[in-house]
This record gives structure tokens, C-alpha cells and sequence, in this order.
């Protein structure tokens, strides 16, 4: 792949998405439309788009740790990270740090990396993402619920009797109805089952699935007016750097020389690490009501670099 063949690929990407920001913002559609965009991708197209992949896709000698290691770990290693620089270098709280590290290390897999990693490496792609999105957003949930209330005790405002209990009810309600884990469960049980996917149910799929990556790019652009840029910008400058430089580049490392996997495999996972900070950094600090900016920022600014760096670390992959 040329690097001409990859910016033919990351352009319309981001492309769809300034489109959806320059919507928002001149106000053409309102801003609960970009809402209401997001909200079928999330509960309808996206899950059918997995569900799709999950129930057709060739999984034969695939070994899912193999790309869940590197990556898991370049994870977590940029979430110390980005929960250090905010806390030592920008003098924040503990409940500030943990959003800087989800910020610094939580990839916007479903709006952004999906449609990017179908688009440049096909249905071979699509299997290496899903294995991904089946343990991202889990994983999220459950750290955080363990490291909001180790913060909220170390700032002294954890509230008394019941706090962690009420925390472990929640994380488990979102992870059973959460759409995308369900569209992930029941393509596993179509596969166990052995159903044959054909005829109006696979048409009805296909039809919604395939309108997930443009709308999701979409939305994603419209989102970004709601997040915009504020103060403490240097935060969201470091963060995002922690974000679209550090992270795949360790991931690049480990998948290369540690755990060795396909290099189709390679790719979608270095590409995943490379996407921008999904929205749920910003939903993590709406929690807390502390550091909305300092996520917000780190949205803005990664997603709108992430077009170069993507570019980059395209090329650097085709050149290995």
C-alpha cells in the first residue's frame, strides 16, 4: 500500500468527520440530530456491524490474546502516564489524573477506528477490531469503577456506606445492556448454533450494518462542537501526544518483537491505538465534574492531529 493509497483512505475518514463538525457548527442540523446519530450507531448499526462480523467471519487458528496483550498493556501503560502528567506536571487531584489517563489511552474504536480499519484492510481488518471493541469498552468500565473510588478517597470526598457497591452495580448493568456487547454475544451464539446466515435476516443486517462506518463519522464530527477547545489546553496538548505518538508506538513494538501475530493483525492494532480519544473520557469526567475540559481538549486536539498521525503510522507499517 502507497502512501498515496493510504491518504485516500484517512482523508475521506476525516473527512466525513470535518464534515459533521462544519454541519454542527453553521448549525444546518440541529445539535440533537448529531445525537440522535449517535445514538443508532451506538445501539443499532455499530452492534449489527459486530454481530455481522462475529457470525460470518473465519476464525480458525486466530489466537485473541495475541493482539489483546500488546495492546491491553500499551494501555495500561499510557494510562499511568497520562494519570502522572496531570497529577505531578499540571498539580491536579486524583479524580483529574484518572481522567487524564483514560484520556491519554482510551481510543475511539467505535466512530472512528471501526470505519478506518474496515475501510483500509477489509473484512480481515474487521475481525482484528472486534476482538478488540470485545474487551475495550469492558475494560474501561471495570478499571474505572476500581480506580474512581481509590481517587475519590484519595481527594477525601468519597461518599459514605454503599459508594463501591453502588459503583460494581452500575459497571455490571452497563456491561449486560450495553448494545455493543450484545450484538457481540449474539454473534458468538449464532456461530455455536451454526445458523446459516442468508436470506431477509442477513439482507436486514447488511442494510444497517453497512450504513455504520459513514454515519459513525459522521455523528463523530457533529460531536465535536459539544466538546470543542477550553482552558488548560497544554493538558490536552501532552495528553493527546501520550495518545497519537506513544501509544501505537508501543503497541508497534510489542506486536513486532514480543508477541508475534499476522500483520494484518499488526496493523489494526497499531491503527486502533493510533485513533483519537473517544467520548467516554468526557463522559468519565461529566461523572466526576472534574477535568470536563482537560477531556474535552484532548478530543478535539487528538482527533483533529489524529489525520496526520493515522497517515503516519499507516506508512511506517507499510514500510516494516
Amino acid at each position: 500500500m502507497v502512501v498515496t493509497q493510504i491518504v485516500n483512505i484517512v482523508l475521506p475518514v476525516f473527512g466525513l468527520i470535518a464534515i459533521g463538525c462544519g454541519v454542527a457548527w453553521s448549525r444546518l442540523l440541529d445539535r440533537t440530530v448529531g445525537e440522535a446519530l449517535a445514538d443508532f450507531v451506538f445501539v443499532i448499526a455499530i452492534p449489527m456491524l459486530i454481530f455481522r462480523t462475529i457470525a460470518t467471519a473465519d476464525f480458525s487458528g486466530a489466537e485473541p490474546w495475541r493482539i489483546w496483550l500488546p495492546y491491553f498493556v500499551a494501555l495500561a501503560v499510557m494510562w499511568a502516564i497520562g494519570d502522572l502528567i496531570i497529577r505531578k506536571f499540571f498539580g491536579r487531584d486524583a479524580r483529574a489524573g484518572l481522567v487524564g489517563g483514560v484520556s491519554a489511552s482510551y481510543s475511539n474504536t467505535v466512530l472512528v477506528g471501526i470505519p478506518l480499519i474496515i475501510a483500509a484492510y477489509g473484512n480481515d481488518g474487521a475481525v482484528a477490531i472486534a476482538l478488540i471493541v470485545a474487551v475495550h469498552m469492558p475494560s474501561l468500565m471495570v478499571a474505572s469503577a476500581i480506580l474512581i473510588v481509590r481517587a475519590e478517597r484519595r481527594d477525601g470526598v468519597s461518599e459514605p456506606g454503599g459508594g463501591a457497591r453502588v459503583i460494581v452495580r452500575t459497571v455490571v448493568v452497563n456491561l449486560v445492556t450495553n448494545p455493543i456487547i450484545i450484538g457481540l454475544v449474539l454473534g458468538l451464539l449464532w456461530r455455536l448454533i451454526d445458523l446459516p446466515y442468508e436470506g431477509l435476516p442477513a439482507t436486514l443486517i447488511n442494510r444497517l450494518a453497512d450504513v455504520a462506518a459513514t454515519l459513525a463519522l459522521f455523528a463523530m464530527g457533529m460531536s465535536l462542537r459539544k466538546y470543542g477547545m477550553r482552558r488548560n489546553i497544554p493538558a490536552g496538548i501532552a495528553l493527546s501526544v501520550v495518545k497519537l505518538i506513544l501509544m501505537p508506538g508501543l503497541v508497534l513494538l510489542f506486536a513486532r518483537y514480543v508477541v508475534p501475530m499476522p500483520p494484518v493483525w499488526v496493523k489494526v492494532a497499531v491503527v486502533a491505538a493510533a485513533c483519537p480519544t473517544g467520548v467516554n473520557a468526557y463522559l468519565l469526567a461529566s461523572r466526576f465534574r472534574t477535568g470536563e475540559a482537560l477531556a474535552s481538549n484532548t478530543i478535539s486536539i487528538s482527533t483533529a492531529f489524529a489525520v496526520a498521525t493515522v497517515t503516519l503510522w499507516m506508512t511506517v507499517l507499510e514500510w516494516l
